[in-house]
């Protein structure tokens, strides 16, 4: 069940420094907030495949759920109910704006990772 994946695994690595790129340099109202999130769940989900082979929409459905989590911590102010309100690292792995367009963006991206996979399988 756990072993390496190096195509996810490097999708993983390449989709990191992409969001760090994004996070660092690029500071407009459409890639650092709509893009951004769209390839979070993409990586959190290569991420995932990277170690573990699982059904395709078992985990694309728990990456979602998951990052609808993190959002909804969001809503409850989770950062400052845990005291960490002025962690800069807290507050970029957590968040501490609840977006109902973080949602959108999130479930793209695991359409996005269901389309790519089933036509993969295709091929």
């Amino acid at each position: 069940m756990f072993k390496l994946n190096l195509k996810y695994f490097l999708l993983f690595i390449f989709l990191f420094l992409v969001e760090v790129y994004i996070a660092l340099y690029v500071k407009d109202n459409f890639v650092r907030p709509y893009i951004g999130d769209v390839l979070v769940v993409i990586l959190i989900y290569c991420f995932v495949r990277s170690f573990i082979k699982t059904n395709i929409i078992a985990t694309a459905l728990a990456v979602l759920c998951f990052a609808y989590i993190i959002e909804t911590l969001q809503y409850f102010n989770f950062v400052t109910i845990i005291g960490l309100q002025h962690n800069k690292l807290a507050n970029i792995i957590i968040g501490n704006s609840f977006a109902w367009a973080d949602i959108v963006a999130y479930t793209a991206g695991i359409i996005i990772v269901i389309a790519i996979e089933k036509m993969n399988r295709f091929k």
